[in-house]
Formats: C-alpha cells, sequence, structure tokens
C-alpha cells in the first residue's frame, strides 16, 4: 500500500491541490488557495520528471511553492479590499457624506455614501424638510443601517467652534489693520512703497 502511494505522490499531490483549490473557489478568503497551488505545483513538477524526485525531494518543493504562493497571495491581494476602510456595522456609517440620489422628505428618498462599502445606495428620510436630488449629505443616525436619517450639508451651517474660529481672525484683521493705521513705521513703509 505505501509503494502504491509513494509511486503515485505527485498524483495524489496535483489531486489533492486541486481538490482544496475547488473548495477555495466555493467558499473564498478560506485561504486554501495556497496550499492548493503549492501541491499542484509540486504535484505537476513530479507528474513532468517522476524518476528524479522523492517524497523528500515533493515535500521541498511543496514548501518552496507555499511559501512563493503565499507571497503573491498577500502582495497582490486578489480578492480585493486589502487597505481600505470596510464598514463593519451601521454605526460606522454616522458622519458618513454622500448625495441624495433622489428627494429625501420625512418618509421617502435614497442616498450614495462616498465610502458606503460594497453597496453605497441606503433608503434615507430627513429629520424635517426636504433634500433635493443631487444636493451633498452627511449621515446623522445610521438607524441600524436600514434606513439612514440625513441632513443637507448645506444646512448644517456653523457650529460654536466655526463661529469662533471666524471670530478669531476677524479680531486678528482688525487688530492688524488698526495697528497698521496707528504705526508712523508701517504708514512711512506704505508711502514709500507708492
Amino acid at each position: 500500500m505505501l509503494e502504491l502511494l509513494f509511486g503515485n505522490m505527485p498524483l495524489a499531490l496535483l489531486v489533492v491541490g486541486l481538490i482544496l483549490m475547488g473548495l477555495e473557489a466555493l467558499s473564498p478568503g478560506a485561504h486554501l488557495i495556497v496550499v492548493g497551488v503549492a501541491l499542484v505545483g509540486a504535484g505537476l513538477i513530479g507528474v513532468l520528471f517522476p524518476t528524479a524526485l522523492s517524497p523528500f525531494i515533493l515535500a521541498g518543493l511543496t514548501l518552496v511553492i507555499g511559501l512563493a504562493a503565499a507571497y503573491v497571495y498577500n502582495e497582490f491581494d486578489f480578492y480585493g479590499g486589502k487597505g481600505t476602510a470596510q464598514t463593519s456595522d451601521s454605526s460606522s456609517l454616522s458622519g458618513t457624506t454622500g448625495y441624495a440620489t433622489e428627494t429625501i422628505t420625512t418618509r421617502d428618498g435614497q442616498v450614495k455614501l462616498d465610502e458606503g462599502g460594497f453597496a453605497p445606495y441606503y433608503s434615507a428620510r430627513t429629520a424635517s424638510g426636504t433634500i433635493e436630488e443631487g444636493e451633498e449629505i452627511i449621515v446623522l443616525d445610521p438607524g441600524g443601517g436600514n434606513v439612514l436619517t440625513v441632513e443637507s450639508l448645506g444646512a448644517i451651517g456653523e457650529d460654536e467652534i466655526d463661529r469662533a474660529l471666524a471670530q478669531g481672525v476677524d479680531s486678528d484683521e482688525t487688530s492688524q489693520n488698526e495697528e497698521s493705521e496707528t504705526d508712523p513705521e508701517t504708514e512711512t513703509e506704505t508711502e514709500r512703497s507708492n
């Protein structure tokens, strides 16, 4: 029995590798593809060069091909999504921006979120008023992910921080203008430049 297994080792590796690759096709992301590619690669080399390969050489080939397959699998991200933010739950939608794909009222509407995941279109409602199609929106309440409560970005306006910053800039500009009007050196420099 062992002699039969060792005699057909390359073929057994090839068949097991193909089965694992088929299982990966049925269940993407299970990482069976790396082992499957390693076994198929070693099996193919064993079938093409049957006399020169012992089981130890096949094991070494499987390891080397497996390491190369793991590197390629991790480096090239065949399933997509590597390094991109993904929506993990509905609460992560809060604060996301997008635009209205149809008029949004307190009862009906639809939006497309800029970073809304695989299917960025969501049903949406406003707390009050109407948002016209094409207006930019922000998600106020994700509502479990089924129906979002949104508000127009233009309707939000300034908050306390924005007003304080604007006030600070205005007062800085005013104080600079007052200093330049009263400072004789500034006046002479201004006159000289004219």
